[in-house]
């Protein structure tokens, strides 16, 4: 799949964290970006529109990031989820990828560290 066929969920409490990632994501190629501000809106989000990636932070009000994943496996298992989040113990690694996050990056972002995630995903990148 090319980068600008592709539907990615950013799911982030901070206006401001969802909109510099959304704009990294963007520089790359244009792709369908979908915003959510709870782990429960992602959940809703994700049944909605089957996003091929999602970037998905810990902290959040309502439903955190875990429940969020969790849930998200019970619908696909295969789901391709990215924790990004100022949070980055190793028990919160751990706990992400053994819950089935795919990565973990930590805030605050780098664009290389989107560029290569979605150089991983998806082709079509130079």
């Amino acid at each position: 799949m090319k980068l600008e066929d592709a539907k990615i969920l950013i799911c982030d409490d901070s206006i401001l964290a969802r909109k510099q990632l959304k704009t990294m994501i963007s520089s790359f190629g244009a792709c369908s970006v979908i915003e959510a501000e709870n782990g429960q809106e992602a959940i809703d989000l994700y049944i909605k529109h089957s996003p091929d990636l999602i970037f998905l932070d810990i902290v959040m009000p309502i439903k955190d990031g875990h429940s969020a994943i969790s849930e998200i496996m019970e619908i696909n298992p295969k789901a391709d989820i990215v924790i990004v989040s100022s949070v980055g113990t190793q028990s919160q690694l751990r706990k992400s990828i053994q819950l089935g996050a795919k990565d973990f990056i930590q805030k605050p972002l780098n664009s290389w560290q989107i560029e290569s995630i979605l150089k991983n995903r998806f082709e079509g990148r130079d």
